[in-house]
Formats: C-alpha cells, structure tokens, sequence
C-alpha cells in the first residue's frame, strides 16, 4: 500500500517553513477573535436581561425611577431574556446569508482585505451595541437587531476568508491533521471570550464588550499588515505547482475513483486544456462542483447538532442537574475539548487513507452511541465530563473536518485545478448551509424540550446525525469501495 505523501517526502514539519507557520497562527488567532465576540454576548446576557428590565426588578441600575421607566425595554426579566434569544437567531440567519455573498466577494478581492475588514467593522459593531448604548443610556429594540444583523454580515467574512488562506498554503500532503488542528479555532475563540468578559464583567457588561471589540480590533490590523494571503505573495510557488509533482496516488481526497477513466463529472469549469487558470468560479458552478452540495446538507444536520451543545450544554445541566451556572459553565469545555482531540485524530487517519468520508461515517455512526449515552448520563459531574468529552469526539471531530479540511479540498478539485479562487465561494456554501441548519435548530431544540422534554431532545440530535450519514452515503460507498479495490491490487502485486 502506497502512503500519503506526508510519510514519503519526510516529516510533514518539514516542509513547513516559517511562513507556514505565521499563517497558520495569524489565521487561528483572527477567527478566534471573531468568535470571541459571540461568546462575550453570551457570557454577559444575565447582566443585560437586568439592566434592560425597569427598576422595580433591576437593582443594579443607578438612575432615577422616572428616567428609567422610560428607556426601559421590557417588563420583565423573561421578556427580555427572550429577546436575547431572538438576538441568536437574527445573528446566526444574517450570519448564514453572510457566508454566501462572503465566499464569493473573497475570490474576487483580496483576501487579507475582506478579512481585515470584517474584523474591524464587527469590532466596531459590538463596540457601539454593548458599549455606546449602555454609555449613553440609549435603549432600542430595532437599533439592537439591526446592529446584530450587521454584525452577522460583518462576521461571516471570517471563515471563508481563512480557510481560502489555509487552503493557498497548505496541500493534500497532511491537510487533514493541520486543518483538524487549525479548527480547534473556534473552541480558543469561545475560552478566550469566556476568560476576557469575565475579566472586567464587574465593572459593567459594557467594559466586557469595550475589550474584546478592541482586542479584535488590533487583530484586524495585524491582519492586514501581516498576512501573506499566498505563497507567490514572496515569490514561492504555489501548492498546485508542487502538488502537480505528486504521483497519481496523491489525488484529491473528495474524488472516490481510482482514476479519471473511472470518474466522468458532468460539470467541468475547464471548456479545453488550453485553460490553466480560472479567475473566480460563479455561484452556480461552485455548487455543481463534485461533492458540495452533499456535504452542505450533511454539515446543515451535523451544525445543528453542534451548535446545539454550543448554546444550550450550559443550560441543560443546570436545568437537569440543578448544578450551579458557573460549575456547568467549566463543565461544558470538555465539550470542545473532545471536539477539537477529535478533529485533529480523525483528520490524521483520513490522511492516512486518503480519504475523507469512510472516517466521517465511523465517527458518526458512534456518535450516535454516545448521544444514547450521554442523554442517560447520571448526576456525577466525573461521568458527565467523560461521556461529554467522547461525545465532542465523535460530533465536534467530524464537524471541524467538513468546516475545514473537507471544504479545503472541495475548493481545490482536479476540475478547477490551478484555480485558488474557488475556496472561499465553496468554504461559504458549505458554512452558509450549515449556519442555516443551526439556526433553524435553535428554535426546534427549544421548542422540542419545551413541549416534550430534554430526553427528545437528543432523539432529535440522532435524527439529525443519520441524517448527516444519509446525504453523504453515496460518497462513503463509493470511497469505500475505492480504498477496497486499491487493497486488492496491492495484494495482487504482491
């Protein structure tokens, strides 16, 4: 059996240079800012429930009764807790439409710029809806959503922008172990938010959201003095020129054949082998390109999921446990601690095999095991914590994967080879489909516990993870059986 080429051109270190590495954590660090911001709305939305509530409730407003009374928002803290849930679903929606325009601006500008952009733009955002507002005593409904629809816009610039970029430096050759790695971005992202609003959160929610919008602020500049959108940026050649040295054997990941003759898209962005280059791929022809639309609807169930445990993991055990806010709070890391182990593991064995979707199947296929346990999880925090880790393994893991590695790949297809100006089109179709699944989760999994109770909860979870399985078991199959024919002829030369 012939190995990857990350074990027959030496260690994949390497053949990183420094740059690589810049990139790698320029990139890390700049979307883990950007989710910061979100965990900091979430980390703080006690102390805005009771400052957007009247005085009879709030006691730790200082204006007077009569100048309060008219500025406040709601009449109660319910009211207004609610409409810190209908913030989420604004944000994520707006977040989700982002994705699609931000994927296709990102391929036809560079790439540092929108990026640099978005950062600022949102930081600037979050300064003036948690901030100026509170400084200036100025509470509205409509200028909160319309601020957070912006901020969604804004946002979605992030992801697209930074796995295109990841994308430009690093090939085949280990892309599923460094992107496994890379993901565990998002996971930095909501630790750092947690650590910055609590930090300052005593001397007002306002100084939680004056930190972290400055802290992404300055990213944002270092952004775009100092990223190296690709490598021919200084004069080194660019992955497809090294990875068209590769043997035949190092074809990309998402292509289940093994070899042309038995593969025939019926969609091809090249018209004659005179084209080497493609500027920047449509809409329409990034969504015909082989394997995207599957993975966008698997990754819309496997988001939802995810992002289930993201907003409401916190919440499940106090209100099932009757554990304390704060303990839950800790407890729910191990969450993202699974995930982000998960991610880089299962990145690595799809390396290994060379493909992608036979990994993904296993993983999902026990994490509906470890949904059935964890929902029968006793009230020992110990166990807990286990059973939540091995359960971020198996949905976070493969969740990181198709948001980065899988995405990587799909963007960098044989049909658009040459062409670096399909990943950020292709990363926002996928992200944008799967921000829509997770919104529209949000209110299904609150209306679920709501009517029918948090065990149905997780059968819906269940759904939702076959479902993942079912859009994408035509590439399983046929990838499958490709790793099953190739072991054939390596018995066969033998």
């Amino acid at each position: 059996m012939a190995w990857p080429n990350i074990f027959q051109r030496g260690t994949l270190l390497s053949r990183f240079s420094h740059h690589h590495v810049v990139v790698f954590l320029l990139t890390f660090f700049s979307y883990s800012l950007l989710h910061a911001s979100r965990k900091t709305f979430s980390n703080v939305k006690v102390s805005i429930s009771e400052q957007w509530t009247p005085s009879a409730f709030n006691t730790s407003v200082e204006l007077p009764v009569e100048i309060w009374s008219s500025n406040h928002l709601f009449p109660s803290a319910e009211e207004a807790t609610l409409f810190l849930g209908t913030l989420d679903t604004i944000f994520l929606f707006s977040y989700a439409v982002g994705l699609f325009i931000s994927g296709i601006i990102g391929d036809r500008l560079n790439l540092r710029w929108v990026l640099s952009f978005g950062m600022c733009s949102s930081a600037l955002v979050v300064f003036v809806f948690g901030t100026v507002t509170e400084w200036l005593h100025f509470y509205n409904k409509w200028l909160y959503c319309c601020l957070w629809i912006v901020n969604g816009l804004l946002q979605s610039t992030g992801w697209p922008c930074v796995v295109a970029v990841m994308g430009n430096w690093f090939g085949k050759a280990g892309r599923g172990v460094v992107f496994g790695l890379w993901s565990a971005c998002a996971s930095v992202g909501n630790i750092l938010g947690a650590c910055l609003a609590s930090s300052v959160l005593q001397y007002g929610y306002e100084y939680a959201f004056l930190v972290t919008a400055s802290v992404q602020f300055a990213g944002g500049i270092i952004i775009f003095f100092g990223l190296l959108v690709s490598p021919e940026e200084i004069g080194l050649s660019g992955i497809e020129a090294e990875e068209n040295l590769e043997e035949d054997s190092h074809r990309p990941l998402i292509n289940g054949t093994e070899n042309e003759d038995d593969y025939e898209p019926n969609y091809s962005i090249q018209e004659d082998s005179t084209i080497t280059q493609v500027k920047a791929i449509s809409f329409s022809q990034a969504c015909c390109l082989p394997g995207v639309i599957p993975y966008s609807l698997a990754y819309a169930c496997l988001k939802l999921v995810n992002y289930s445990f993201f907003f409401w993991l916190p919440f499940y055990l106090s209100n099932n446990f009757r554990w304390k806010e704060a303990e839950a709070d800790k407890l729910s890391i191990w969450y993202d601690v699974g995930g982000i182990i998960g991610g880089t593991l299962q990145g690595f064995i799809s390396d290994i095999l060379q493909k992608r979707a036979p990994v993904l199947a296993l993983s999902l296929l026990l994490a509906i095991g470890s949904l059935i346990g964890y929902s029968r999880s006793p009230d020992d925090k110990s166990i807990n914590a286990l059973l939540m880790t091995v359960t971020g393994f198996f949905i976070g893991g493969p969740s990181n994967m198709i948001s980065s590695a899988i995405s990587a790949d799909l963007g960098r297809q044989e049909l658009i080879q040459g062409s670096s100006e399909a990943l950020a089109t292709v990363t926002g179709i996928v992200d944008g489909t799967g921000s829509i699944g997770a919104a529209v989760g949000q209110y299904l999994v609150s209306l679920i516990q709501d009517k029918l109770g948090w065990m149905w909860v997780f059968y819906f979870f269940i759904l939702m993870t076959s479902c993942t399985i079912l859009f994408i078991s035509p590439l399983i199959v046929r990838e499958i059986l490709y790793l099953v024919r190739r072991r054939q002829a390596h018995i066969l030369s033998e």
